[in-house]
């Protein structure tokens, strides 16, 4: 999230590498270690939120694939790459389909560039999520997407990390304004619960990176005014295309959402 920098910080936590942590992964230190330690301690269970998320990104891309003529997608604050990466399920359904990464964190531009150095449909580009004109008129993003064309803007756990007063309602706002009619837009975000699981899981994120704002449903409804939100609605992640007969979410699963809309 913060500004970009020439080399990794090993003595400071970093929320990607927290949440490679919690996948699996083994692209951390110890410091992230110990936060992500946390969470697994203190507050068992939630290690599901980042499973539930990941989860609902591959089926919303997916869907965005294999259900309109998108074929370019802007996945801001994309994290860590991982299995099944946006490009990754994109391209195994069109591989013409054509992805921007974007990303602030040293380790996230490494190892992203590394991945993708030899594929000529994916740019890495390294601009703060809360300076959407600096993305959208990036040298890579300019060369990659075509925005008189639908585009697909992922905003895949990222707005839970822009605090109130950074407007995260205008970052998406900027992006309805650049992108033609037929845009999707995908949105998940930590779920407010309004219990002690939330409160807690909260106070962890904001006691350590000063950001991690829980919304409820129609505050996260509220961020995609002015587009069609589609079916299902703003729902528990686990639940979003999940299929016939989905499990019944756990308390932690419930404590992150997802959506997707439409501008028409």
């Amino acid at each position: 999230m913060t500004g970009e920098t020439s080399s990794i910080d090993s003595t400071r936590p970093s929320i990607a590498r927290v949440y490679d942590y919690l996948l699996g992964g083994k692209d951390n230190y110890a410091v992230d270690r110990e936060i992500g330690d946390v969470f697994k301690r203190d507050l068992p269970g939630s290690v599901a939120i980042a499973f539930a998320n990941r989860a609902a990104l591959v089926r919303a891309v997916r869907e965005i694939v294999t259900t309109t003529g998108i074929r370019q997608f802007i996945d801001l604050g994309s994290g860590l790459p991982t299995a099944d990466n946006v490009h990754q399920v994109a391209q195994r359904h069109d591989p013409d389909a054509r992805v921007v990464y974007v990303d602030t964190d040293p380790q996230v531009l490494v190892h992203g560039r590394a991945l993708l150095e030899e594929n000529d449909r994916t740019r890495v580009v390294p601009v703060d999520v809360r300076d959407p004109e600096g993305v959208r008129a990036h040298p890579h993003t300019r060369e990659l997407i075509d925005f008189d064309r639908p585009v697909a803007v992922m905003f895949s756990a990222i707005l839970h990390h822009v605090n109130d007063e950074e407007d995260p309602a205008g970052i998406v706002r900027y992006w309805r304004e650049q992108v033609p009619c037929g845009s999707h837009f995908f949105v998940s975000h930590f779920r407010s619960g309004n219990n002690p699981e939330t409160t807690g899981a909260e106070k962890v994120l904001q006691g350590t990176f000063g950001r991690g704002r829980w919304r409820t449903d129609e505050e996260i409804a509220a961020l995609l005014d002015g587009l069609e939100i589609l079916e299902p609605g703003i729902v528990p992640a686990s639940l979003w295309h999940a299929g016939a007969n989905p499990c019944e979410p756990t308390v932690w699963e419930r404590l992150i959402a997802a959506g997707m809309a439409r501008k028409s």
